[in-house]
């Protein structure tokens, strides 16, 4: 990365300027695909180590729906496909999953309801172009699965990047606390988001306690057995997810350590969750505070190296790296407001992030992308990566390589048509190893995999 120590804002977007002469806003356009030296569904199987084997087929199940599900299954495919192209060697911490879908609505620490992105289980230090190429092209599918022509997409692709040239402009010219601390507020009239503000406001712990748990004898609440997407997890399993929440305890803040002492935990489950997540270990505890009225859910979710770490990330792996904490030290560098409980733990050898279970969380509902609906996410998109990689790498810097927001967001709009189109190609080759045997899909597998 360049690095600039000492250099005024005004030497340090001169820079960044300098920098197109390496890599030319041109150059970020070309997917280039004869350049393509790997076997997609190749890469797909060497990506599941260290996962649940018997929940492959529910993932693979999941991905089969659209290119876009596919897409949203194989960060990996990208961030191979981003080692081989050139970049402006400015690197932030990136979320690594972004997409439309790993956005969404969720409290904040004082309970207020905010909008984000919402899923970092990715996330590394590496060149900005990751984050916001990842997302242009998922603007790109998504259009296409709402209903969008190839005008409209390639209109909400740009509209993304110029909203994300733009911001990071402005955070180039704030004071550096001022861009720090800044929150992005939008209209919850614009219809993504007021409906996930809305899916927001439903979910309740107490919702989730009806809808994944049911009553024992006793009557005490015990998370319902309906595999694959939810299973009771006791015996020595469940002993050894609530041991390593001593470990996870003293990642809290002390202030926060002392919330979580005023909960006890009551059962364990075991929930498959999201796409790109499907087959790694995640654990369900609820807990207790102030009766059984007053429940509250932590997840504890199995991290494995991101899928970027091979591929564009310059740091040397340390055999003391703890994927958790990556992803919540990460969580925490590129938002102002995040989860109250999250933190990290180890069962084993495999590292976990924890964090709570769906409070107050609503999510994109495609449907809601249609007409402007799908321009006016992008925008929002735009501004939430900007103030990430503001908050987490040099604004200056950036705001110097984009200059024109129009030139570059006609170039990175190019670029997410291309991947786009990439991606569907992916995605039939993967149904072709479906439907020859070499992949297995299906909805449902046994509840032993919950163990």
């Amino acid at each position: 990365m360049e690095k600039f120590p000492g250099a005024s804002a005004g030497e340090r977007i001169d820079a960044g300027k300098q920098l197109r002469q390496k890599v030319d806003r041109d150059a970020q356009a070309h997917l280039n695909p004869k350049g393509r030296d790997f076997d997609p569904v190749g890469v797909l199987r060497a990506a599941v180590d260290r996962r649940v084997s018997d929940l492959l087929p529910v993932k693979y199940a999941r991905m089969k729906v659209s290119p876009f599900a596919f897409f949203r299954g194989t960060a990996f495919l990208m961030a191979a496909d981003m080692a081989r192209l050139p970049n402006s060697g400015i690197e932030v911490q990136i979320c690594g999953d972004a997409h439309v879908q790993n956005m969404g609505s969720f409290a904040a620490p004082d309970g207020k309801l905010i909008f984000d992105i919402n899923d970092f289980d990715e996330t590394v230090r590496a060149p900005w172009e990751c984050d916001v190429k990842r997302m242009a092209a998922s603007v790109v599918l998504a259009g296409r699965e709402s209903g969008h022509d190839a005008e409209g997409c390639h209109a909400a692709a740009a509209a993304l990047v110029e909203s994300y040239c733009k911001s990071i402009r402005a955070m180039a010219e704030m004071p550096v606390l001022e861009a720090v601390r800044f929150v992005v507020h939008r209209d919850s009239r614009v219809a993504p988001i007021h409906a996930a503000l809305t899916q927001s406001e439903r979910a309740r712990p107490r919702e989730i306690l009806k809808k994944l748990t049911e009553r024992d004898k006793r009557g005490k609440p015990r998370f319902r057995n309906q595999p694959p997407v939810i299973s009771r997890v006791t015996g020595e399993t469940a002993k050894s997810v609530l041991d390593s929440l001593a470990a996870y305890r003293e990642t809290l803040l002390p202030e926060r350590r002392a919330f979580f002492d005023r909960f006890h935990p009551v059962d364990v489950g075991f929930k498959v969750v999201g796409t790109g997540s499907v087959g790694l270990r995640d654990y369900v505890v609820l807990f207790e505070g102030n009766g059984p009225r007053d429940p509250i859910f932590l997840q504890v979710k199995q991290e494995i190296e991101s899928a970027w770490s091979p591929q564009v990330v310059s740091e040397s792996p340390s055999d003391e790296r703890h994927e958790g904490r990556r992803v919540a030290l990460g969580q925490r560098a590129m938002q102002p407001l995040s989860d109250l409980f999250l933190g990290w733990t180890k069962i084993g050898s495999n590292d976990y992030l924890v964090r709570q279970l769906n409070d107050h969380k609503g999510s994109i509902d495609l449907d809601n992308l249609k007409r402007a609906g799908l321009t006016h996410l992008a925008r929002v998109a735009g501004e939430l990566m900007a103030r990430g990689h503001a908050r987490t790498g040099d604004a200056c810097l950036i705001s110097g390589y984009c200059g024109s927001p129009a030139k570059t967001a006609k170039a990175f709009a190019n670029f997410a048509i291309e991947y786009a189109d990439q991606a569907t190609a992916d995605y039939k080759v993967f149904l072709a190893a479906l439907k020859k045997g070499a992949l297995k899909a299906r909805a449902k597998t046994k509840a032993a995999a919950a163990s």
